[in-house]
């Protein structure tokens, strides 16, 4: 269960290098790391998020959802029945990633533990539900406050995130206390 101090306070992250083997990379200069804007915009953006848990038998499972990057958290929801949650509730360790432009140059991956929200306050719920009808419109998703009164919505803190836009430039971490 996720704690909903931690839902609605965000975090600067700590940015450096991505640790990569020799050769890998032409540029070691600090000048070249991605601005934290970057990230957000592009998780804002993102209307598919490739989601990536652990089975029970160790084996991976990836799966695309809908989301909302809110408050410098990641939300999705889903019925607690499907592989990807059955796996979230054994291990809550996921990585998560954006569908790529370029064919793979452009890169954002998001490592957190996902969480359900239990008993959202109004406010939070309200704001994802708007946000979820603005973005899904197209789509006609349009859920209300109360849609996860009685579960389904998670929560993502991110500790990791890892992004670039040219890989031997600007590959850059951000680490999340």
């Amino acid at each position: 269960m996720a704690n909903i101090r931690d839902i609605a306070t965000p975090r600067e992250p700590t940015v450096d290098r991505p640790q990569f083997p020799t050769g890998y990379i032409s540029s070691e200069t600090l000048a070249e790391l991605l601005p934290w804007s970057h990230v957000r915009i592009q998780l804002e953006a993102a209307k598919v998020y490739w989601i990536a848990s652990v089975r029970p038998n160790g084996r991976p499972h990836v799966s695309p959802v809908w989301g909302i990057w809110l408050d410098e958290q990641f939300y999705f929801d889903g019925s607690p029945e499907t592989r990807r949650m059955r796996n979230i509730a054994v291990n809550p360790a996921i990585a998560v990633h954006l569908d790529s432009r370029n064919d793979g140059a452009e890169v954002v991956m998001l490592e957190g533990h996902a969480h359900l929200v239990e008993q959202p306050p109004r406010l939070l719920t309200e704001r994802i539900a708007a946000a979820y009808t603005t973005k899904y419109i197209a789509e006609k998703y349009a859920p209300s406050p109360d849609t996860w009164d009685q579960g389904g919505l998670y929560v993502v803190a991110p500790t990791v995130v890892i992004a670039w836009t040219n890989f031997q430039k600007n590959p850059t971490r951000w680490r999340f206390a």
